[in-house]
């Protein structure tokens, strides 16, 4: 009864300026854990539509130009990146003989952009139920630990606002922790973070396309595949940005757009949070688990020292 109440609450005092992203999420989790959530199922089909919109809003804040000069600039770490972190997280996964498809799960979400890659690529590989839960849920605990550790970690290390920025965008799973976590560090970072997240989801097409060939090849089954979900929020980003570079005078209402947006970013997060559950926390497992957090630490600090050396800027 007391969660019926309280949930709805603090996701609407979520929209206040004063409640952080980190706040937001934890507190998500708190209820979720301690009192479960009697809106499980609302919440989880909710939360996807409510992060599509918040980042299309976000858009109207960015300039188009930016975007295209840093997405450009990013093209070639980012194919070594995802790369290297499809590679690696497979090697893993056989070392900690993690089941296969949970390992190319889990892969794919550190390399591309977490839940939203997962749920691209799952369908691909006719991922089994359970797996794609497993990998969720790691996903899942390891962006709720670095939007709590990347900023403090950020100052520690000196890292100005676009290299962290860039350095969120590159070792952080989904967009949304992204940006959580550069909303923190300063408006540059904020921007840079997602510019460079976005365009890197964009890989998710080719990237599935790529994983549903090869397991067409090792597989005999017959019939259509099921068709990966598209990342549409991406097309609604890059197109309210447009409209506010090419229209000057929409400038200001942009801006208003852009900081709703935020806030409605922070109660996902919240959202996302209260969809946590003690079945998912139990079902990811320790071997999926460690695969999860040692390919996270190794693309992580690989990254910031690639940053730090100025390989990657």
């Amino acid at each position: 009864m007391l969660a019926r109440i309280l949930i709805p609450w603090v996701a609407l005092v979520s929209l206040a300026p004063f409640v952080s992203s980190g706040v937001a999420l934890f507190a998500g989790v708190f209820l979720a854990l301690a009192f479960g959530n009697p809106y499980l199922d609302h919440t989880r089909k909710i939360t996807h539509s409510l992060l599509g919109i918040a980042v299309m809003g976000m858009g109207a804040g960015m300039d188009l130009h930016v975007i295209g000069r840093v997405g450009l600039q990013g093209v070639g770490y980012t194919i070594v990146g995802i790369s290297l972190s499809l590679c690696l997280g497979i090697l893993l996964g056989r070392l900690l003989k993690t089941e296969q498809d949970t390992s190319v799960l889990i892969s794919v979400g550190t390399a591309i952009c977490g839940g939203s890659a997962i749920a691209a690529v799952s369908p691909v590989i006719r991922a089994k139920h359970h797996e794609v839960s497993v990998a969720l849920g790691t996903v899942f605990l390891l962006n709720a630990v670095a939007l709590f550790v990347f900023p403090p970690l950020g100052h520690f290390f000196g890292l100005s606002e676009h290299q962290f920025g860039l350095w969120s965008a590159l070792a952080i799973h989904d967009t949304s922790s992204v940006v959580g976590a550069s909303m923190q560090y300063g408006a540059e970072a904020l921007q840079v973070g997602t510019t460079v997240k976005l365009a890197r989801a964009l890989w998710i097409v080719p990237v599935a396309f790529i994983i549903g060939y090869v397991y067409s090849k090792k597989s005999s089954a017959t019939g259509e595949k099921a068709k990966a979900k598209r990342p549409w929020f991406i097309l609604g980003f890059l197109v309210a940005a447009a409209i506010v570079t090419w229209i000057p005078v929409l400038k200001p209402a942009g801006e208003v757009v852009n900081s709703v947006s935020k806030r409605l970013l922070v109660v996902t997060l919240f959202l996302i949070g209260a969809s946590l559950t003690r079945e998912t926390v139990k079902s990811v497992g320790i071997k999926p688990f460690l695969q999860g957090v040692i390919l996270w630490i190794l693309v992580g600090s690989a990254t910031l020292g690639a940053i730090l050396l100025g390989w990657i800027h």
